[in-house]
């Protein structure tokens, strides 16, 4: 019976408008953070919410969560500053991960000297699978990390990007063996 349910549940979702489907999104995405017990702003205008949570051992990141346009959007600053003069290695290091990630990609704004983390998919996911928003919300997450760890050790210890990458897929197989 409890399939059934769910099956129904499906089908009224996806006979409802765009404005609805994200409307139904965006409730289910408000409750997923609810249900978390963390603090988070909403904004409510714009279909955002706003957290601010730990990046590094030292540092917290805002990581925002959207609704728009047909798009679940997650997205946070990994670098808010760099120097003009590592701007070539920064879009080396950018294009290393893109070609890497499964999911989203970074991208370097040199207009306002920044690098970003992105995940975005169609809305159509999280409205049938509502399991979907807690998981991207953890991927982007953990990707999150590395990706903020691999850009600060690039600006901070002046490593090549391609050394830098090296390291990182080092970390990422001796973190999956010792997890088996």
């Amino acid at each position: 019976m409890k399939k059934f349910t769910y099956f129904l549940k499906r089908i009224y979702r996806l006979s409802l408008g765009v404005e609805q489907q994200e409307a139904l999104v965006w409730k289910d995405l408000k409750e997923f953070y609810t249900n978390l017990g963390c603090r988070f702003g909403v904004y409510e205008k714009e279909k955002c919410i706003e957290v601010v949570l730990k990046i590094s051992e030292d540092q917290t990141a805002s990581f925002f969560q959207t609704v728009h346009e047909y798009y679940f959007t997650s997205r946070v600053k990994v670098l808010d500053d760099f120097p003009v003069e590592q701007t070539s290695e920064l879009f080396i290091l950018a294009t290393h991960f893109n070609n890497l990630l499964k999911r989203g990609s970074v991208l370097v704004n040199v207009n306002h000297g920044y690098v970003e983390y992105c995940f975005s998919r169609e809305l159509l996911i999280p409205l049938l699978y509502p399991g979907e928003i807690e998981d991207q919300v953890k991927v982007h997450y953990s990707t999150s990390e590395d990706v903020h760890w691999a850009f600060h050790r690039l600006i901070d210890e002046h490593e090549e990007p391609a050394i830098v990458i090296a390291d990182l897929l080092k970390k990422m197989r001796e973190e999956e063996e010792s997890s088996q």
